[in-house]
């Protein structure tokens, strides 16, 4: 005899006393697994990084910093598109003069243009600014990060090592250390930079990679016989680096102020290089009676300084889900 038919919508016993629905149709399962926005089930979830890109579209403050970033990042890379006079031309006889045509911003102590010197000292800044939080980012993310991962004894060195750097005051340092420099280029005071700017990104780091380590995915592949380093490559680092690429953001704005005031104080970058602080230091014995000299450089600083800190704000909001 053929076996009854099920009717639609029947119920069916299962093999441990429970019950399931019988699907009427294949058609009619799909429909209902397509859902009623029509994606289907090979829809792929939106990640972290997808999520915070569509946060950061919206947000008006990074669209506002990121414009101006990357107005000083051209001007950086072609000062020449905005400005055409030599930042190193100066003429005496025009010192300490106000705007005139040609010369929006005035003149300097020595009689340089302040506009050419402003727009040429924004590259100096950028660079120095991106390559210390490049080169911090990266030797205090491998620290931290190893460090997180194999805890132990390379974990307590790493504690001990950076809590003797924190014990440094920042300007004091850069007193002590860059005064015995006498290269005029960049690279010495990027490279005090990193030496005392490590420590807190590998703070950060190390405790983001021990917080990943102990999540359950992270548990699957090390029973399914992963490696260290597949461990660490695939599926803790792209987890662990939001809150490092956030810090990172923040510290660019504050490594350019930090630039600045080394260079005002007379032991970062020194002349002929053209710098902010360098032009802020020659102005400010003159604030009386040109305050024209100080008030663009310092302004341009300034400017400099609140994009990046709004970029980093607006990034932390979109990548921290209890912003949400």
């Amino acid at each position: 005899m053929p076996e009854p038919q099920q009717p639609e919508g029947a119920i069916a016993a299962t093999g441990m006393g429970g019950a399931m629905d019988l699907a009427t149709s294949e058609g009619a399962t799909l429909e209902k697994a397509a859902g009623p926005d029509g994606g289907g089930p090979s829809d792929k979830p939106r990640s972290l990084w997808s999520d915070a890109w569509r946060d950061l579209r919206r947000n008006p403050v990074f669209i506002l910093s990121a414009l101006v970033i990357l107005f000083l990042v051209v001007i950086s890379l072609w000062p020449s598109l905005i400005a055409s006079g030599n930042p190193l031309k100066c003429d005496l006889s025009k010192a300490q003069e106000g705007s005139q045509p040609g010369h929006p911003f005035g003149y300097d102590g020595q009689g340089c243009d302040v506009y050419t010197r402003t727009v040429y000292g924004a590259r100096t800044s950028v660079t120095v600014g991106v390559c210390a939080t490049l080169g911090v980012a990266l030797l205090g993310s491998v620290l931290g990060g190893l460090a997180g991962f194999f805890g132990g004894f390379w974990d307590s060195i790493l504690s001990r090592t950076t809590d003797i750097f924190f014990a440094i005051p920042v300007v004091l340092g850069g007193l002590v250390l860059l005064s015995v420099v006498t290269s005029s280029t960049v690279w010495p005071v990027i490279g005090f930079m990193v030496l005392l700017g490590w420590p807190q990104i590998s703070r950060i780091a190390r405790g983001s990679v021990i917080t990943a380590k102990q999540n359950d995915y992270v548990q699957a592949a090390r029973a399914l016989g992963a490696s260290n380093s597949r461990l660490l490559l695939r599926h803790i680092t792209p987890n662990a680096v939001a809150p490092v690429i956030v810090v990172a953001t923040i510290a660019l704005g504050t490594y350019i102020s930090l630039e600045a005031t080394l260079s005002y104080l007379g032991v970062g970058l020194k002349p002929p290089t053209v710098s902010w602080g360098i032009d802020i230091s020659a102005a400010s014995a003159y604030i009386r009676n040109a305050p024209h000299m100080l008030l663009w450089p310092a302004g341009a600083l300034a400017v400099t300084v609140l994009a990046f800190i709004m970029l980093g704000d607006a990034v932390r909001d979109a990548l921290d889900p209890k912003l949400r």
